[in-house]
């Protein structure tokens, strides 16, 4: 199996100046931990992520209503390609220790796969089970 067909195609996105209150809000409203920072052109910019909203705004004492996306949002960010197989995609999320991967195509988000959308084939049962290991690991591996 690939990346495309278990990928979650409608992503909810958010621009890199809009405000942290825009974005918390519709984390809110879609129940989300993270949203994908595109240009209008929709090249992925960047994650803004729960914990960065936590960290980077609200312990540091900002007003989320004047403080933009771009100033808490996470840059470097890995991606997957709608091709790649779902075992690189598990490969990948355990090296960065993270649950959801951007799906780029053409230099473009083409979607969102998460460590819950890699457990649909079962064959990967294994792999997935030693990624949420790696991702939950605090102390980080080096391979």
């Amino acid at each position: 199996m690939q990346v495309k067909d278990v990928m979650t195609k409608e992503v909810i996105c958010v621009q890199p100046d809009e405000t942290v209150a825009v974005a918390s809000r519709l984390m809110a409203r879609h129940n989300l931990g993270v949203l994908a920072v595109c240009s209008p052109d929709g090249k992925l910019r960047g994650m803004v992520t729960d914990r960065d909203v936590v960290l980077r705004c609200v312990a540091a004492d900002e007003d989320p209503a004047e403080l933009k996306v771009k100033q808490v949002m996470t840059r470097r960010v890995v991606t997957v390609d709608p091709e790649d197989s779902l075992e690189t995609a598990s490969k990948r999320m355990a090296a960065q220790q993270v649950r959801r991967l951007p799906v780029e195509r053409d230099g473009r988000l083409a979607g969102m796969v998460s460590l819950a959308d890699l457990t649909r084939a079962p064959e990967l049962r294994m792999e997935v089970a030693e990624a949420l290991c790696d991702i939950c690991d605090p102390v980080r591996k080096q391979k």
